[in-house]
């Protein structure tokens, strides 16, 4: 395991997506685009810092998100602030 995170954790495909706070999905739609986004929309990861099953759009915003690579999402496994939540 890498010094530079915690947990791996699988990528989930869903049927239908997780719902995702509009600010937020806006904000990565311009980072990202639409395309990848709606891809992504479908994606869940089991969250081992909230305990849950979150979007992957939601993941991909947190703090703790290192990098998505073959379907193993790295994640640093900090508290998150309270500021920011699902």
């Amino acid at each position: 395991m890498s010094a530079d995170h915690k947990y791996e954790v699988e990528v989930i495909k869903l049927e239908r997506a997780l719902r995702v706070r509009r600010e937020l999905k806006k904000k990565i739609e311009d980072m990202l685009g639409k395309s990848t986004v709606r891809k992504f929309a479908k994606d869940a990861v089991d969250c081992p810092v909230l305990g849950k099953r979150v979007s992957f759009i939601f993941c991909y915003a947190c703090p703790n998100f290192v990098r998505r690579y073959r379907g193993v999402v790295h994640c640093r496994g900090d508290p998150l602030p309270p500021d920011f939540q699902p």
